[in-house]
């Protein structure tokens, strides 16, 4: 059966990821689900509107993001540098 679903086109295997996807989903939990994430949103914006959180602009959230990439890729350039050793027969670009 998985085989045949694999022989199917990207957007039909598509729909059928999703509807397997969704089958694990218990209808009785969507009202739960929607009841937990609305107090969950009303706690948030009360947290902001009595001023027990400090929020940031997009702007800062951009640079933090960019800084924070920046770090990953020197430290993923450090582990590079150390993999040709551990590969003998790797020859790097």
């Amino acid at each position: 059966m998985t085989q045949l679903a694999l022989t199917l086109p990207v957007d039909q295997r598509a729909q059928v990821a999703n509807a397997l996807l969704a089958s694990f989903d218990d209808p009785a939990d969507s009202a739960e689900v929607h009841e937990a994430w609305t107090a969950e949103i009303g706690s948030r914006v009360d947290d902001i509107t009595r001023g027990r959180v400090q929020t940031i602009s997009h702007d800062e959230v951009k640079a933090q993001l960019a800084a924070d990439r920046a770090v990953r890729q020197q430290q993923s350039r450090s582990t590079f540098a150390i993999t040709p050793r551990l590969l003998p027969n790797f020859a790097p670009r």
